[in-house]
């Protein structure tokens, strides 16, 4: 039987000649000695089980701290991959551009250069022509010599017609 606090304060025992009946005083004793026994087992249980509950508390706390720890430094070291695969994503990007720029300037000054050849073939290619066709009416004039070659005295006494129609036709030609 379980004794509260309140079953003390109100216990009256019976008085006779010499005072409290001694039989109940020691009975009322006994049941408090059991109960205060009994509630300190619990309390030792309660105790023990707190003890464990604290032990576990506190692993749990340091594995928490680990954690938190271990995820702020995975957080952290997260970001710096970031940061740092950023700065070669800019690095290249910049690299590309200036190689980029290189070629474009590179191809621009070819593209220059191959407009100048382009243009001394085309003056060249005039200068050939215009030596070749020198040279087919340099040549054509001599056929026409050698076809008609000049009179000689005989054929000027001959007549002034003839001498005049050889040379229209060296001028025509």
């Amino acid at each position: 039987m379980k004794i509260t606090p309140l079953d003390i304060q109100h216990k009256v025992f019976e008085t006779n000649f010499r005072g409290y009946d001694k039989k109940q005083v020691d009975q009322f004793l006994e049941e408090i000695a059991e109960s205060i026994e009994e509630l300190t087992r619990e309390n030792l249980v309660f105790k023990e089980k707190l003890s464990g509950k604290d032990d576990e508390l506190s692993q749990l706390r340091r594995a928490e701290s680990t954690l938190t720890s271990t995820l702020i430094s995975t957080q952290s070291f997260v970001d710096q991959l970031k940061r740092g695969a950023q700065r070669d994503a800019d690095l290249i990007v910049k690299e590309a551009e200036l190689k980029a720029e290189e070629i474009l300037a590179q191809s621009r000054s070819e593209l220059v250069e191959i407009r100048r050849t382009i243009s001394d073939l085309r003056r060249q290619r005039a200068l050939v022509l215009e030596r070749l066709r020198s040279t087919l009416s340099s040549f054509h004039r001599l056929l026409e010599v050698e076809d008609h070659p000049e009179p000689s005295y005989e054929e000027e006494a001959e007549g002034p017609e003839l001498g005049e129609e050889l040379a229209t036709r060296r001028e025509a030609g």
